[in-house]
């Protein structure tokens, strides 16, 4: 049985009436099926979402994260890799059922898969704690990342979260060191790395899967601090104003692409991922391997480089770039020439403001 969005009701309708015209059991017994009006329904179908689709609203389009029907990680895994050899448990604690990790092969290369899954069904959520990880499950990520960067093994994650658990057991385990330990892990490997953002990125239950030298993400998910709702009740104490936060947050694929916080957005199908998963996991098993390829020839040193200087360019014009003329090769802001003058001037005004009066009251007694 599908599921449909608020925004959805016209196509249900339309649906429900092309599955009515398919069945040959009519009021009279069996008759005659209308194909041409199928194909004309079909086709009303497609333009509605077509429309639809095209000018959804940062809310609509966190709604379509949220989609029951929409793939998780777990299918995700099974159609784009191969020999997939899970591996549990964190040497610690025990294992976290909201997070698959473990390696398998994509055009013939070994890495890493680490995955983030919601579950399919009620029995399935529970069991995965509707993809809200542990402590133990960052640990276990953590302790596969190592593992990788050791055999030189890249990593590819799938990030679909509303954010870690923020259970009192998980606060008694560490819950903030373990996110704090992923990000310091992700950021400090020596091999490629890339983040799909399948669904919801939440918080810092995403980002510390997320800190890649790429994150990429699917058109219709998103990627945010909090949630839409959670903001709305801090700023306003009213979650239905869920619509206004989620645009002022700028969550979608395409602000965040804007603002060069991710890499990329790969298209989803017409009506989203889940009206044709198979699409969506050949683009993206195409785009994990295009990049895996960007960084064949990358050396430790440059691969590592290249996430630290991705992450300090957020928010800047110029960014950071290592200097040549540091000794100890940390990173230098590099400003514009513009900034530069602007700069010198602020920090010298009151020089450029004497030598302004100087100049007037010279050109008033040449006048005078």
């Amino acid at each position: 049985m599908k599921n449909y969005l608020d925004f959805e009701k016209e196509i249900k309708a339309l649906e429900q009436e092309v599955d009515g015209l398919k069945s040959p059991f009519g009021s009279e017994g069996i008759s005659e099926v209308d194909t041409d009006k199928i194909k004309n329904t079909q086709r009303e179908i497609n333009q509605k979402l077509e429309e639809i689709y095209s000018n959804l609203n940062s809310w609509q389009k966190t709604q379509v994260a949220r989609h029951e029907d929409r793939p998780k990680a777990n299918f995700y895994i099974k159609k784009i890799f191969t020999q997939f050899t899970l591996l549990s448990g964190d040497r610690y604690f025990g294992d976290d059922k909201s997070v698959i990790a473990g390696f398998g092969l994509i055009d013939n290369k070994s890495v890493l898969i680490i995955g983030q899954e919601k579950g399919e069904d009620l029995n399935s959520r529970i069991e995965r704690n509707f993809g809200m990880m542990r402590p133990e499950g960052y640990r276990k990520c953590i302790r596969l990342m190592k593992l990788a960067d050791r055999f030189q093994i890249p990593v590819i994650s799938f990030i679909d979260t509303p954010g870690a658990y923020p259970g009192i057991g998980a606060e008694q385990r560490g819950q903030a060191s373990a996110i704090a330990n992923s990000i310091e892990c992700c950021m400090s490997l020596t091999v490629p790395n890339i983040s799909i953002i399948i669904g919801e990125g939440g918080s810092g239950g995403a980002i510390a899967l997320a800190s890649s030298n790429k994150v990429i993400m699917l058109e219709n998910s998103i990627y945010s601090v909090i949630s839409p709702e959670g903001c709305a009740s801090i700023l306003w104490r009213d979650p239905s104003k869920s619509l206004q936060a989620a645009e002022a947050m700028k969550l979608t694929a395409k602000d965040l692409l804007k603002l060069k916080i991710i890499d990329e957005v790969i298209p989803e199908p017409l009506g989203g991922a889940h009206r044709d998963p198979d699409s969506i996991a050949a683009d993206i098993k195409y785009s994990i391997i295009k990049n895996l390829k960007a960084f064949e020839n990358f050396s430790k040193d440059e691969v590592y480089d290249h996430r630290k200087t991705k992450f300090l360019q957020i928010g800047r014009d110029q960014g950071f770039s290592n200097s040549s003329n540091l000794s100890d090769g940390n990173l230098s802001y590099k400003d514009s020439g513009f900034k530069k003058v602007k700069s010198h001037i602020r920090s010298n005004i009151f020089v450029y403001g004497g030598l302004g009066l100087l100049l007037l009251a010279s050109f008033i007694a040449i006048l005078s």
